[in-house]
């Protein structure tokens, strides 16, 4: 009678350990690249969100300058009916302030003026299209303020922020001196709010001396 006997070789038990070890390679590498995937997909996630919010703001911009053009046309018609007395009075019904320096029309210390124009300003608010969106589907409306602590003509001590009166120009010859005409002028301040997609809200505010 003969046994067979099988022994295995060192080899073969070198070779079973080295693909035990190539597995462990594999999926360690696996994970790696899965890992490495998903950081490419939020980071790509963010990139876009950040240029959509880039978007957004660039379209309120250009929203907001329809509402600062809008605001320049009803100062400049009410500037020049009647030598500019219809701004020396207040008129909500176009959010005209003639006192717009007084601290009741500025927001309080650790107010945010998103607060205040919801507290304040909206009840005198200009809204344009109706209040209706716009083509970037904004929503825009403005109000506008005199620097000034009164209402009142600006000569009858309105404390207004004015610019200051010019009379003569001298250039390089002091010895010559050029008479000018150029009178103090009142500033005002316009405040334009857009509402926009995402519910986003940005304010843009231009001053203006008339």
């Amino acid at each position: 009678m003969f046994l067979n006997t099988c022994f295995s070789s060192p080899s073969a038990k070198r070779r079973a350990r080295q693909q035990g070890v190539v597995l462990v390679i594999a999926l360690i590498v696996l994970i790696a690249m899965t890992l490495a995937g998903i950081a490419l997909m939020r980071s790509v996630d963010t990139s876009n969100l950040i240029a959509g919010n880039l978007a957004f703001q660039q379209a309120a911009t250009h929203s907001a300058d329809a509402g600062v053009e809008d605001a320049v046309k009803w100062l400049e018609t009410a500037d020049a009916a009647d030598n500019g007395s219809a701004l020396q009075a207040s008129d909500s019904t176009h959010g005209y302030a003639a006192n717009g320096s007084d601290p009741s029309n500025n927001p309080s210390s650790g107010q945010s003026w998103d607060a205040f124009w919801n507290a304040t300003l909206a009840a005198r608010k200009v809204d344009l299209n109706g209040g209706d969106q716009d083509g970037a589907g904004n929503r825009v409306s403005y109000v506008i303020d005199r620097m000034c602590a009164y209402t009142g003509a600006e000569t009858a001590g309105a404390s207004c922020a004015a610019s200051p009166v010019v009379t003569t120009a001298t250039g390089n010859n002091e010895s010559t001196e050029v008479s000018l005409n150029a009178p103090s002028v009142v500033y005002y301040r316009i405040t334009v709010r857009v509402a926009g997609p995402r519910n986003t809200v940005s304010y843009v505010q231009a001053m203006i001396a008339l």
